[in-house]
């Protein structure tokens, strides 16, 4: 019951943290995660990926409060339970973020952050498959891939794009995010490339890593201002896990601020009203709660192509026995695989849209939304104003936090939402699209003017699951900040916090990929290694940013 290094969480930053901790040889590491084993087809097929995101036994299950200005609805936020965290339940949609997300983070007090000093770390962690010479990681444990774009309307979409006066990207993720083009994805030979298969697995072929399942980390157990280890619960037995030389919290933009407010570290007067005494004040953890919001914009198909025919469980069978058997058919694509990422007006830098397609018109919960062929986009801004926060509910360990994102607090949430609908409708009206649409599901022919749409948006509008920034990284004499860019919580030693919770400000586009870098990253600033050379690429951007949007 003790290591070097003790990781709460096994999630994208945590198996990553786990396998370069370990990699010499010189350290031990137990890595404590709540949930248990991701073998299966549920998890490893990636078409299945709605599933487990909606399965109890593989996710916390947990709920937004009543969201203001959404008429008082309540959102599901999915987080993974399971070995490989939320890498095992997403999309496996792979997105970088923009080089100039990094750059931000260092504007904002985060020191060596910027996209010159991640890049590297991107470089190192992939093997892309297709990616952008120079810009792109060869030998990295987490494998990038692309889908076929069998289906013609994937080509359809990047042409209508082009159609529509957009560039193409032949890589989002090299050094032009911006543009239409085809979608990267964590598959490798067919099956979900998770964190835990990436990095996990062959950490604990080690044999200085243990992993220890079914564990609830209750409180960080602390002598004085260090941190010497956690107190977890598991099989109804209570006990410590001793740390020699740190405690990392790596259990999600919504567990780690918990669990540090449950060991003392948070708002002096929030945690005094739980009974909590207060080992360092913090009013940053919980705070600064971001997200992304989409909409599906689908329409009906005239051509009998979509994946609306394979919804029955006649279709399902033969899919799910193609993958187990032969590695082949539907089941080896999670199914976006085109994209773009467009800014919303002139005077935009950089992206600030994001599509993802789908040749289906279904809900996340994987059931039809219409009953005939159809097919849809997801989109929605990437950089919204709205701030949120997660709470303790009460100083019980086993009772879920509160959890208020705030959704559409800033009035230019509402703006930026139009543009993305009004925006979607001309690229769908291009000739690219007309063999294959047949009349607008969603959000109808009859909401145009702003208030209709307004409607639509609070109705419907849907979280992309990338909440973020709870635990936000800054200077160390930032009073809101919780961790410095060491990822050390300010005010106590021997205890950081790497995954998405430390991140100052949301990346463009989805989180599995700048969550696995911070643990890259970290993993070197915990050894004391000198951080990888800074590279000296310089990513695109619209000469005519400032008077064209596109």
């Amino acid at each position: 019951m003790t290591a070097d290094y003790v990781i709460i969480g096994a999630g994208s930053a945590g198996c990553a943290l786990a396998y370069r901790l370990s990699e010499d040889g010189r350290h031990s590491v137990i890595v404590l995660e709540k949930g248990g084993s991701d073998i299966g087809p549920l998890i490893q097929m990636p078409l299945a990926f709605s599933i487990p995101m909606n399965m109890a036994r593989y996710d916390w299950g947990y709920q937004t409060e009543p969201e203001p200005h959404l008429g008082g609805r309540t959102l599901a936020v999915p987080r993974g339970k399971v070995i490989g965290g939320s890498s095992s339940i997403n999309g496996m949609v792979y997105v970088r973020g923009h080089a100039r997300d990094f750059d931000t983070w260092e504007e904002l007090g985060a020191a060596g952050w910027g996209f010159r000093h991640v890049l590297p770390y991107f470089k190192r962690m992939e093997t892309s498959h297709g990616g952008e010479a120079g810009w792109r990681g060869t030998k990295g444990p987490l494998h990038v891939t692309r889908g076929t774009l069998k289906n013609p309307l994937y080509r359809a979409f990047i042409d209508a794009g082009h159609e529509a006066g957009y560039p193409l990207t032949e890589d989002y993720n090299g050094c032009r995010q911006e543009g239409f083009g085809a979608m990267e994805m964590t598959v490798w030979q067919g099956r979900r490339w998770s964190a835990a298969n990436a990095y996990l697995r062959p950490a604990l072929k080690r044999g200085n890593v243990r992993l220890m399942t079914g564990v609830d980390a209750e409180r960080i157990v602390f002598e004085g201002k260090r941190a010497g280890g956690v107190v977890i619960r598991q099989g109804g037995t209570t006990r410590t896990v001793t740390a020699r030389r740190e405690v990392i919290v790596a259990a999600s933009s919504i567990n780690s601020p918990k669990l540090l407010m449950l060991s003392g570290i948070g708002r002096a007067d929030d945690l005094q009203a739980h009974g909590i005494d207060v080992v360092a004040d913090r009013p940053g953890v919980g705070a600064n709660l971001q997200d992304h919001l989409e909409v599906y914009v689908q329409y009906g198909s005239r051509q009998p192509i979509t994946l609306n025919s394979h919804l029955n469980w006649l279709s399902k069978a033969w899919i799910g026995a193609s993958w187990l058997l032969l590695r082949r058919g539907l089941g080896v694509s999670n199914q976006f695989e085109s994209c773009a990422f467009i800014r919303s007006a002139a005077g935009v830098a950089y992206p600030d849209i994001q599509y993802h397609f789908l040749p289906a018109a279904v809900r996340y919960d994987g059931k039809a939304a219409v009953d005939r062929h159809g097919f849809q986009v997801h989109v929605g801004p990437m950089r919204s104003r709205s701030r949120g926060a997660v709470a303790l509910r009460s100083g019980d360990p086993a009772q879920a936090p509160r959890v208020r994102f705030n959704y559409m607090s800033a009035p230019e949430d509402w703006d930026e939402f139009r543009a993305c609908i009004r925006l979607t409708r001309e690229i769908m009206e291009q000739p690219a699209m007309a063999p294959f649409i047949d009349g607008e599901i969603a959000p109808g022919t009859d909401v145009r003017d702003d208030a209709a749409i307004d409607d639509f948006i609070r109705a419907h509008v849907e979280s992309a699951y990338h909440p973020c920034g709870t635990c936000r990284m800054g200077a160390a004499d930032d009073e809101t900040a919780v961790v410095d860019p060491q990822c050390r919580v300010i005010g106590v030693e021997g205890l950081r916090v790497v995954d998405s919770s430390i991140f100052p400000q949301i990346t463009n586009g989805n989180l599995n990929a700048p969550s696995i870098m911070v643990g890259e990253k970290a993993a070197d600033l915990i050894l004391g290694r000198d951080p990888l050379p800074a590279a000296n690429q310089e990513p695109w951007i619209n000469p005519d940013w400032r008077t064209s949007q596109r």
